[in-house]
């Protein structure tokens, strides 16, 4: 039976991360994935600027920003009428903006990082079984092979294989609505220096722009198709996107319909066993923090793990940001699917003039950007 310090189940951009975080602490690591090859479709776009600086320490932040597209801006709408705009510049970072980059694109410079670090994804590899004492974890594989660690971390997202056989409870509900997520190619009257959230009683529509002159959009729709077509995108902006100036979609390059939960699980931790990513927490899209905040929780994971110290401070340092996560973007889409005229008129005149009051956007700004968490780890561990 091998021995090594850290099993790392699930390939994604988290565990990618981890595996790199703790490779680079001089930690043995090893990092399995049941899918045969990794993901070839973009879904998170979104990188915030905490999670550039996070990711500054593993030696891949420089390269991504030279990948992807500088957004500064955030701009909440209903129609042509802007209601609400978060300026990223001026935040207290070397990346006071959004980055716009596929998550295929990501996970390529992540595992690229990785590999130079000698580290490579086993895969096809599905764990089945755990079992943990006081000195570790042994963990078995689908053939038949087993693997002794000191940690074991659960990555692999919202259906955690980890987190089940640890027996941790994940609360929360889903949405009653389905979610259309979809890269197209299009005539599009807003400036490319723009996230677009739009409001409408039919639903939430997010845009924004992506490298090689694609969108991406998020939509809510009561029951979406499967896959998504140009015909059914287009129906999207013309009910809820710009009217004066409407959109005009060309070409889908990829679409899916999924399902969105609002958990979180009870604990980040059981004994030697860790939970990072989706498999601790998900979320609505609005705001397009999910993937942030998992990466986030790798950096972090890996420099608790390294110390060795003080276990518990992970969880103590991260259940509450992704606890605040939750909350904020449950209160989004539900704030953005308002249905009752009174309540939207009202949402429409109140926006504006909080937005326009400084302290407020700032505030805004330092919570999308996520660089708010670095104030909240140090109150959690008393710095």
């Amino acid at each position: 039976m091998r021995e090594i310090d850290v099993l790392i189940a699930g390939a994604g951009p988290v565990g990618l991360a981890l595996a790199a975080a703790v490779t680079q602490r001089r930690m043995v690591a090893e990092i399995v994935d049941k899918q045969a090859e990794g993901a070839n479709t973009s879904r998170a776009a979104v990188i915030h600027a905490r999670t550039l600086e996070v990711l500054d320490e593993i030696g891949v932040a420089s390269e991504l920003v030279e990948q992807g597209i500088v957004v500064p801006r955030f701009t909440v709408r209903d129609g042509d009428r802007a209601l609400l705009t978060v300026d990223f510049r001026g935040l207290p970072t070397a990346y006071p903006y959004t980055l716009m980059l596929p998550q295929n694109e990501t996970e390529r410079i992540l595992a690229a990082r990785l590999n130079h670090l000698g580290v490579s994804v086993r895969r096809p590899a599905e764990l089945v079984g755990v079992r943990q004492d006081d000195g570790g974890v042994t963990a078995t594989l689908r053939d038949g092979e087993t693997i002794r660690a000191r940690y074991l971390v659960g990555a692999d997202g919202m259906h955690s294989t980890v987190r089940e056989l640890s027996g941790i409870t994940f609360s929360g509900d889903a949405y009653a609505q389905s979610f259309v997520l979809a890269d197209v190619r299009m005539d599009w009257p807003v400036p490319d220096d723009e996230v677009t959230l739009w409001f409408a009683p039919e639903g939430l529509a997010v845009v924004a722009p992506l490298p090689g002159g694609r969108y991406r959009i998020v939509a809510t729709l009561d029951d979406a198709p499967e896959q998504p077509g140009a015909a059914d995108v287009q129906a999207l902006l013309d009910a809820r996107g710009p009217r004066k100036q409407p959109a005009h979609v060309r070409e889908v390059v990829w679409s899916s319909r999924f399902r969105v939960h609002h958990r979180l699980a009870d604990r980040y931790r059981d004994g030697r066993i860790f939970l990072a990513g989706d498999a601790a927490h998900v979320h609505s899209p609005a705001g397009g923090q999910g993937m942030n905040t998992g990466i986030q929780d790798a950096i972090e994971l890996a420099a608790v793990l390294a110390d060795g110290t003080d276990l518990d401070a992970y969880e103590a340092r991260r259940r509450p940001v992704a606890a605040e996560v939750v909350a904020l973007t449950h209160r989004m889409t539900k704030v953005a699917t308002l249905r009752s005229r009174p309540l939207i008129a009202l949402r429409n005149a109140v926006l504006p003039l909080v937005g326009g009051i400084p302290a407020v956007g700032r505030g805004l700004a330092m919570n999308l950007s996520e660089l708010s968490t670095i104030h909240r780890d140090k109150v959690a561990t008393g710095a």
